[in-house]
């Protein structure tokens, strides 16, 4: 591969936020509570679930994936915004940061897909309540979490392989974070390769998915709507109010920065609709999922009087 004269760049600099010391001050405590949070109401979701057995169902089974990829997800990119937000030089190697993309893509990629499997979850459970335990039986999840996984590792790995990542137009990146579509403006040569297979990446995991959910959603409403029991009818709509709130932040974010290639990515505003997905969604998901949700409440109360119990014998 022959670039001519052209300097191919081992080292990237984030443009990050605001220089102001009082900017920095605000960005680094509002982001360390933020993924603090993130850390603690995740594992408590997981720890719940796997304590309490009622909640050893599929639904729960999935929400415990989700919280674990919002756990990772927030990991790739929040620790080195927080030691970058006072560093003169927000540097990184070109292997952290493809690793950064890599790993972002991968996992922010499964949770879209996971919405989607989750919205059937609730169709099914809606609307064929008798045979629910027997679709959704552990062996099918079990299934559906390996394709799930396999299938986007795949989508987001063999096109980096095919043709590899190479940067010689300048090490500024104007971004905090390493973001595939800031990343493709310092790329060398033609970039319609990795335009296309971001198109046709976005097609499977946030397009044909979105339109599985409004889909589920429309069938759901549907069955709900022929329940007679008023109180049939908000129990049903709530379980899926939780739900829908989640795919609406985070699937709006996302098809608004990677289906909306046609616009220039490397604004500010872009840049910050992308703290929405990548850091904001990951901390209100158990938050949205366990205060709306009752039988959680209710198992997290079990387990701590089981715990109290014991610490008193």
């Amino acid at each position: 591969m022959n670039f001519g004269n052209q300097t191919l760049v081992n080292e990237l600099f984030f443009t990050g936020f605001p220089q102001s010391l009082h900017m920095r001050i605000l960005l680094f405590i509002g982001f360390l509570l933020i993924y603090i949070m993130t850390m603690l109401g995740n594992s408590f979701l997981i720890c719940t679930v796997i304590l309490s057995p009622p909640l050893h169902t599929a639904m729960y089974y999935f929400l415990c994936n989700l919280s674990f990829i919002d756990l990772f997800y927030s990991s790739t990119s929040v620790p080195k915004v927080l030691f970058d937000v006072f560093s003169k030089q927000r540097r990184i190697s070109v292997t952290g940061c493809l690793t950064q993309v890599y790993f972002g893509l991968i996992v922010g990629s499964t949770e879209c897909v996971l919405l989607a499997v989750m919205a059937y979850d609730r169709y099914i459970a809606i609307c064929f309540p008798l045979y629910y335990t027997v679709i959704m039986s552990w062996r099918t999840c079990k299934y559906i979490t390996i394709i799930m996984w396999s299938g986007n590792i795949i989508i987001n790995v063999v096109p980096p392989i095919l043709k590899p990542y190479v940067f010689c137009r300048g090490n500024q990146v104007n971004h905090f974070a390493c973001e595939i579509l800031v990343l493709l403006e310092l790329m060398c040569g033609d970039i319609s390769f990795y335009k296309l297979t971001i198109f046709i990446g976005s097609l499977f995991v946030l397009f044909f998915p979105f339109v599985f959910i409004v889909l589920s959603y429309i069938c759901i409403i549907i069955s709900v709507l022929k329940i007679n029991s008023a109180d049939g009818r908000s129990k049903a709509f709530s379980t899926c109010a939780s739900h829908l709130t989640v795919v609406c932040m985070l699937y709006g974010t996302n098809m608004t920065t990677y289906m909306g290639q046609g616009k220039k990515y490397s604004t500010d505003i872009k840049k910050y609709i992308s703290i929405i997905y990548g850091v904001v969604t990951p901390v209100l998901n158990p938050f949205i999922y366990s205060l709306r949700n009752n039988e959680v409440k209710t198992a997290f109360r079990k387990i701590l009087t089981r715990y109290s119990a014991s610490r008193s014998l």
